[in-house]
């Protein structure tokens, strides 16, 4: 059997995956998408060959023996994007470390370089698999040598395989052939210049005529059309050099080592380190068999404590020292109603027999580490008295516990208070908060330089539970990973948040915080299931009605949830004009229709349709999903997810409630409060203009807060010069949206869109209200420039947002870093006092020693459910607290309601 080469066009590759793959960047800012995209792209190819050799062949940024015959040659191609340039040497890194023949040479492109390696190998009784993005190729593809192009089509790789009988079906070419027709046509990509007017079409019905450049010149006379044949005659230097320029050389003086290109061997600890740090963990599982590619020093400082006795004895050894690190793995109860995740944190309250612990040697370095890991079978009476152990531990007056994700492990710990505390999730958050996800293994690996084993790469996609004897001594191998990490990066950690300015927000509102939200989260907020029941075939009763409506305006029976047969429908069978039509049909989005809805009476039903739909199977059905034994959701509320620093809410999220829909709001009878309570909802009113007023210092829009007047009535009497009793609805609602959209850097055409009227006038509205409000204009000019000069932007309170993108080379991407740059100080001060707000309230409630508890968080709207005889009080509490939660040049002013239920106390 013939052996296989395998050979890749390095640039070409890495350009493709560079357009093909959504950017991505790890967490040191580097650009790794075309290095991702080019790693899936060659592990398809070597899964699909299987091949003997591998050599990956790049371009020398020097001038070869073309441009010496050409100037102009490739003179017009752009620069290569620079998150493209920077991911070049890291590329080549990744292969070196791979232990994959790179070929680069000065003097030669890479497609010589292949060319004349592929020949070398066919001569060689070898296979050739040639990749590359480039078509140039196909010229020297064979019976022996197929070219493979790879395509993305619909997010997914395809690659398209030419061997010589396939360019000749392609083109109606042979392989030598095509180096003429490519003469004759030019490229405009490489500024190879072909014959003038003569163009694909007509170079293609020329070679397949007469064969050759040659064979055309000597028929030359005979090509009817006088344009092309005077051309053709006066340009057969241009014709010819052409030729030479798109010749891929095949015979350079280089050799291929075959003993050092062998396939094998990819997976290095070199190479699995490198992929840790560009943090591509879906390519880390190939590296599994491989025992060699992952660090396995850290594992000789565990051990395993068989015995509850001997656990609870480290337990107490632990309080004689300074710091410790704590991670717990637990495992839901089976038939527990719990939605929160498998592994980290959850409430244990499992039936009959077996713990294994693991810890780690405490006889080379101060502080200590411990972790729990607790197997199913574990009794609820060894859970009691070893929480109570891990709480006493927790207690110590002056030990400092560094953990991850302390909120999900407060079970087990002290929490009347947060001071001894350092959690690296939300350190590491804080110093980096545009990441997807944190977990140990990244932590160690960007602040540490460590790379340890992941959740994935332990358990896979399996369940805990499901995982044999032998792999739960593995998982609780990773709970001391998590244990040791936690304890060396707190001073990394603690180092950078000083340097940043975040030590003190860290310390006084995130950390403080995280206890807030898990009191929250434990306390929950009762649903009423027959009311979410009976909402939900209201729904389906108003439904029903629509979609009758819907069809009897269209004359036709349809789906109306196939954007495909509603774009049909409206644009073809009804004629509504406006369609914007789509590669698989036109465009039914909300932005589309919203525009129709006023004239076209079907519009305004299907987006009413659409409304209903969604909140029947996210709210009425989806809610129900989530009503634990105790008749209340309890949601997860998450602090390390937004960029801005807002807090989210998932498993259910109960932040994305509709307001818009009456139907949509009264989905919020169903929260209720237990008996002898009622709820008290706070809103803050307009914080983060009050936020733009007081930080951009503008006396315009302070003294306008400070009237107490309708804010968007005083802005609409300065900017249309109005008197202010005569101020129209219209010029108010337009006021408010140029309030509202100078806060989110809103441009002139997306407040023609929003407020349906000419770019032109729109850019009238904000230029008057600049003139109005000019220190306004220079804040947010001077937050942009800040953010370019530093990279990020800053909260009141010293939050970082970074923004790569404002050194992007795509001018959307600058754009959308503009906007980001104006916006996420103001939000993400807002953020940050509401974060302050819900401190004081929950420690205030506590502290009096009340019945009532903060049980929501929505943006900037806080949920309490009061005791009736406690009101007084509690309405005292939120007011005082929300109000003073930051002192600002405006005041903070709240809206504040009671009612039986959510609906009726917002």
């Amino acid at each position: 059997m013939s052996q296989k080469l395998v050979l890749i066009d390095g640039h070409s590759i890495l350009n493709r995956a560079f357009y093909g793959v959504p950017d991505l960047s790890n967490a040191e800012g580097l650009h790794t998408n075309a290095i991702y995209g080019f790693l899936n792209i060659m592990f398809k190819i070597l899964e699909e060959e299987k091949p003997d050799y591998l050599a990956v062949a790049f371009d020398v940024h020097a001038p070869t023996f073309r441009h010496q015959m050409y100037q102009a040659y490739k003179g017009t191609r752009k620069p290569m994007p620079e998150e493209l340039r920077q991911q070049v040497p890291v590329m080549k890194e990744v292969l070196k470390a791979m232990h994959i023949t790179i070929m680069e040479q000065a003097g030669l492109e890479a497609d010589d370089i292949l060319g004349t390696l592929a020949k070398k190998a066919e001569q060689e009784g070898m296979e050739v698999s040639l990749v590359s993005g480039d078509r140039d190729l196909l010229q020297i593809a064979t019976d022996h040598i197929k070219i493979r192009i790879p395509k993305t089509k619909q997010g997914r790789t395809e690659i398209e395989d030419y061997y010589a009988a396939d360019v000749q079906a392609a083109y109606q070419v042979t392989p030598l052939q095509f180096i003429e027709l490519k003469a004759l046509m030019g490229d405009t990509a490489d500024n190879i210049p072909g014959v003038p007017k003569v163009g694909e079409k007509t170079a293609q019905a020329l070679m397949v005529e007469y064969g050759s450049l040659d064979n055309i010149y000597s028929h030359v006379e005979e090509i009817s059309k006088k344009s092309i044949r005077e051309s053709l005659i006066e340009h057969k230097d241009l014709a010819e050099l052409s030729k030479t320029l798109a010749t891929i050389k095949t015979d350079c003086d280089l050799q291929l080592d075959y003993d050092q290109a062998k396939a094998e061997g990819f997976y290095t600890p070199e190479a699995y380190t490198l992929c840790k740090r560009l943090e591509f963990k879906n390519l880390l599982g190939r590296f599994e068999k491989n025992a060699a590619a992952t660090d396995t020093k850290i594992t000789e400082n565990f051990r395993i404590i068989e015995e509850k006795k001997e656990f609870l004895d480290f337990l107490k050894k632990a309080k004689k020292q300074k710091e410790i690190g704590l991670w717990l793995i637990t495992e839901p109860a089976v038939g527990s109603n719990t939605k929160k995740e498998e592994l980290l944190g959850a409430s244990v309250s499992v039936p009959d027999a077996e713990t294994v612990f693991y810890a780690l040697k405490r006889e080379q370095e101060p502080g200590g580490q411990l972790s729990l890991f607790e197997e199913v079978k574990q009794t609820v009476d060894e859970t009691a008295e070893i929480t109570a152990a891990l709480q006493e531990l927790s207690s110590v007056k002056g030990l400092r516990i560094a953990t991850f994700d302390v909120k999900r492990q407060y079970d087990y710990l002290d929490h009347s208070g947060t001071e001894q505390y350092f959690d690296i999730l939300i350190a590491a958050y804080l110093l980096n908060p545009l990441k997807n996800d944190y977990d140990p293994e990244s932590i160690a690996s960007e602040h540490l330089g460590i790379m340890i084993q992941g959740k994935a790469e332990v358990f896979g996609k399996r369940s805990f539970r499901t995982l044999l004897s032998e792999e739960r001594k593995k998982a609780a191998e990773y709970t001391c990973y998590g244990a040791w990490v936690s304890v060396k990066c707190r001073k990394v950690l603690e180092d950078k948040l000083e340097v940043a300015g975040m030590k003190r927000l860290m310390n006084e509102m995130e950390m403080p915080l995280s206890l807030v939200l898990y009191d929250m989260q434990k306390e929950g907020v009762a649903v009423r299931r027959e009311e979410l029941k009976s909402y939900g075939d209201a729904l389906v009763a108003r439904i029903e009605e629509l979609e009758h409506a819907i069809h009897e305006q269209a004359g036709v029976d349809f789906n109306i949830n196939s954007p495909k047969q509603l774009g049909e429908v409206l644009f073809e069978t009804m004629q509504i004009p406006g369609g914007k039509k789509t590669k698989t049909g036109y465009s039914t989005a909300a932005d589309v229709l919203e525009k129709l809805s006023a004239d076209y009476p079907i519009v305004r039903d299907i987006l009413e349709y659409r409304g209903l739909t969604k909140l029947k199977s996210t709210y009425a059905d989806g809610l129900a999903a989530f009503i634990e034994a105790d008749g209340r959701i309890h949601t997860n509320f998450n602090q390390t997810i937004t960029a801005t620093g807002r807090i989210s809410s998932t498993e259910p999220n109960l932040q994305n409630i509709p307001m818009r829909m009456e139907l949509g709001r009264k989905i919020r009878k169903v929260f209720v409060p237990r008996e002898g309570y009622e709820f008290m909802d706070a809103d803050y009113s307009q914080i983060e203009l009050r936020v733009l007023a007081h930080m951009s210092g503008d006396e315009q829009l302070i003294d306008a807060y400070r009237q107490e007047e309708d804010i968007h009535r005083i802005t609409a009497s300065k900017v249309f010069h109005t008197p202010f009793e005569e101020v129209t609805d219209l010029q108010r609602r337009n006021a408010k949206a140029v309030n509202f959209g100078i806060v989110y850097g809103i441009s002139s055409f997306g407040l023609s869109q929003d407020l349906s009227i000419s770019k032109k006038e729109a850019a009238q509205y904000i230029e008057q209200y600049f003139e109005t409000y000019p220190k306004v204009k220079e804040f947010i000019d001077k937050l942009v420039a800040d953010a370019k000069n530093k990279g990020y932007t800053e909260t009141m309170f010293g939050r970082r947002r970074p923004i790569p993108e404002l050194s992007s080379s795509n001018f959307m991407q600058r754009s959308f870093g503009e906007r980001v740059a104006m916006n996420a100080p103001i939000q993400g001060t807002a953020a940050d006092i509401i974060k302050i707000a819900m401190i004081k309230v929950w420690k205030a409630l506590k502290e009096e020693e009340l019945k009532s508890r903060l049980i929501l968080q929505v943006h900037d709207e806080l949920l309490i459910e009061t005791a009736l005889e406690e009101e007084a009080r509690v309405r005292e509490i939120l007011t005082e607290n929300m109000k003073s939660a930051a002192d600002l040049a405006v005041t903070l002013e709240i809206d504040l309601h009671t009612g039986k239920d959510w609906y009726e106390a917002k």
